[in-house]
């Protein structure tokens, strides 16, 4: 493949890392249009945005593994179509069932497409400028995507219909679909492969149960028993995988992709950071509407300022420095950064500046995660083997995908109860509510902080330059 192609490729796979990103938030504030247009209960809602997020995180390393056996090009295309037909029938949806189905449908076929279009990025990028440039591009767009989601959603809902926060996807999807065919470059693994199945039906099974007790959480909370039970069910069933694993000839994922300690701790701190990423997201969303009385459009323009700081972090920062500093200096300073930023919100009152507290908070958190999912990708895709560079790629997905799930139910959950206890102290609505979006961002810095301290002790990768000059010395 020639330079001008990769880079054309870079566009396609980036392109559908953004319809993919768009879609884990725009939903979000089509929400009331949507439910006002089909009539689901106030309780059943929250499946337009479950049944997506249950679908992906439970088939990802799936996805991957299918890119691996199948052939990266055929996979990608295949998710791709497999995604634009789910978009049309969630928008064309007449009921309720048909847009839960069409989201569990885009969920499931956003399974195949991203941990494909991380592995073709990874093997079509090797010398390590080009790669922390072509990684910075992902990773803006892959940390970026949700605050645009919100946007888009806002702006679609506004002025045209909740519908085309989904038919959109038919649009951008066959743009890159075209260029697809015409750039992206095949790739299998050679002799006979076969599926692990009890591995599949073990590992997704688990984390649709992790998923599934996040999501009931929110309005039952943590010791209620339809989340103990099932993350009773998740713990039994991801130590059965890991011990299958161990013993199957032909594993799911490879137990010492899992283990080493730059992988792992490349999707601890990801995870980790997406935990306090959406679960931010979820809470300033709430206060720009509830508290604010922002416009859903206004709710959507309010996060521009962290968008254009995750794309100023990933090209900035993170791109020119991937290749000559460890990646450690790059993921423990964002992490630390992000946690400030939420820090910063825990001064939140109503009275509070959007210009002089939420903008900062923002900017800081913003460039904070530019830090961390650049190098983050770049590092649990280093190294792989070319036929294991989908389950791989599908690892730190996984990671991110679960990290949101938790970061939302875990965040949400204890500015829920912070709100209840002022309000039952007497403390006015507004000013209960905003207490506890407070409360729950100061649990999310924790969390960051955390993070920063496994990525730490975790992450030891040498300098990307010095490691390639090391290989070709051996070579």
């Amino acid at each position: 493949m020639t330079g001008s192609q990769r880079w054309v490729a870079l566009s396609v796979v980036s392109v559908a890392q953004l319809m993919v990103a768009l879609d884990a938030t725009i939903m979000n504030i089509a929400l009331p249009s949507a439910q006002q247009a089909l009539h689901p209960s106030d309780a059943d809602r929250q499946w337009v945005v479950t049944a997506y997020t249950l679908a992906f995180a439970g088939l990802l390393l799936l996805g991957g593994r299918i890119a691996d056996y199948l052939g990266r090009k055929r996979v990608f295309l295949a998710g791709l179509a497999g995604f634009m037909a789910a978009s049309a029938v969630g928008g064309a949806a007449v009921n309720f069932p048909m847009l839960v189905a069409g989201r569990a449908l885009q969920g499931a076929f956003a399974a195949v497409l991203i941990p494909t279009a991380l592995s073709l990025l990874a093997v079509t990028f090797t010398e390590p400028k080009e790669r922390a440039r072509a990684f910075a591009v992902y990773g803006a767009i892959a940390s970026g995507g949700g605050a645009v989601g919100l946007l888009a959603g806002g702006l679609l809902t506004e002025f045209a219909s909740w519908r085309w926060c989904l038919y959109v996807n038919l649009i951008i999807g066959l743009a890159a679909g075209l260029a697809g065919l015409w750039v992206l470059a095949d790739g299998q693994s050679q002799g006979r492969q076969r599926f692990d199945v009890p591995g599949v039906l073990l590992v997704t099974s688990g984390l649709v149960a992790v998923v599934y007790a996040c999501t009931q959480a929110v309005a039952a909370g943590w010791g209620a028993a339809q989340v103990i039970v099932p993350l009773g069910a998740a713990v039994l069933l991801l130590a059965s995988f890991v011990l299958w694993e161990s013993r199957a000839a032909q594993p799911l994922l490879p137990l010492r992709l899992l283990w080493e300690r730059n992988r792992g701790g490349a999707c601890v701190a990801s995870g980790l950071a997406i935990v306090g990423l959406f679960g931010m997201s979820l809470l300033l969303t709430y206060h720009f509407q509830a508290v604010l009385g922002y416009s859903p459009f206004q709710a959507g323009l309010a996060f521009l300022p962290m968008t254009l700081a995750v794309a100023a972090s990933a090209f900035g920062i993170a791109s020119p420095l991937l290749p000559r500093v460890p990646a450690r200096l790059l993921i423990v300073p964002g992490l630390l950064l992000t946690a400030t930023g939420l820090l910063l919100l825990t001064g939140l009152t109503p009275e509070s500046g959007y210009l002089t507290m939420i903008v900062p908070a923002e900017v800081l958190l913003g460039a904070g995660i530019g830090c961390v999912i650049t190098p983050g990708f770049s590092v649990v895709t280093q190294g792989v083997d070319r036929r294991e560079a989908g389950v791989a790629s599908a690892m730190v997905n996984t990671a991110q995908q679960v990290g949101g799930s938790l970061g939302a139910a875990l965040l949400n959950t204890v500015a829920t109860a912070a709100t209840a206890a002022s309000l039952r102290a007497g403390v006015p609505q507004a000013r209960a509510l905003v207490h506890g979006y407070a409360t729950a961002t100061a649990w999310g810095a924790g969390v960051l902080l955390l993070a920063a301290a496994l990525a730490a002790l975790m992450i030891n990768a040498p300098v990307p330059e010095a490691q390639a000059g090391a290989s070709r010395g051996r070579r």
